[in-house]
């Protein structure tokens, strides 16, 4: 099997991007080569997205938001985008879904959960589908 390439696109690469990132590496293993960026990128990952992921595991206080760039699209398998409109470069052939997912900007831990729960849901989703669960 051949390892798939995810990149996860958000605006501010700051909150839903970095959460589903941090899932897919930690539930892909080596199956999954892993990248996160935004299109316009923030100046820190969101506190509240922190602390939520620090709740199951995964710490992401030294992550710092990338910007996105179309080399990064046209490496990888598949692209989800969580918000970043058509900032996002589309190349043929390429695995391109939109999550519909609530952006944890500003808001506190207690609201971030289930944020976060989502994309988890959606991270297993997506690496079944891939083959890569």
């Amino acid at each position: 099997m051949s390892r798939k390439v995810i990149l996860f696109v958000c605006v501010h690469n700051a909150g839903r991007s970095r959460m589903a990132a941090a899932f897919a590496r930690m539930l892909g293993g080596d199956r999954v080569e892993v990248r996160s960026a935004g299109s316009a990128p923030g100046e820190r990952v969101h506190p509240g997205v922190v602390a939520a992921m620090a709740e199951v595991g995964v710490d992401l206080s030294a992550e710092r938001p990338e910007r996105l760039d179309a080399g990064m699209v046209r490496e990888a398998d598949a692209v989800v985008t969580m918000g970043c409109g058509d900032a996002c470069p589309v190349f043929p052939g390429k695995r391109y879904e939109d999550w519909k997912v609530e952006d944890p900007a500003g808001k506190g831990i207690a609201e971030v959960r289930p944020i976060r729960e989502e994309i988890r849901r959606r991270v297993e989703a997506l690496l079944r589908d891939l083959g890569a669960a």
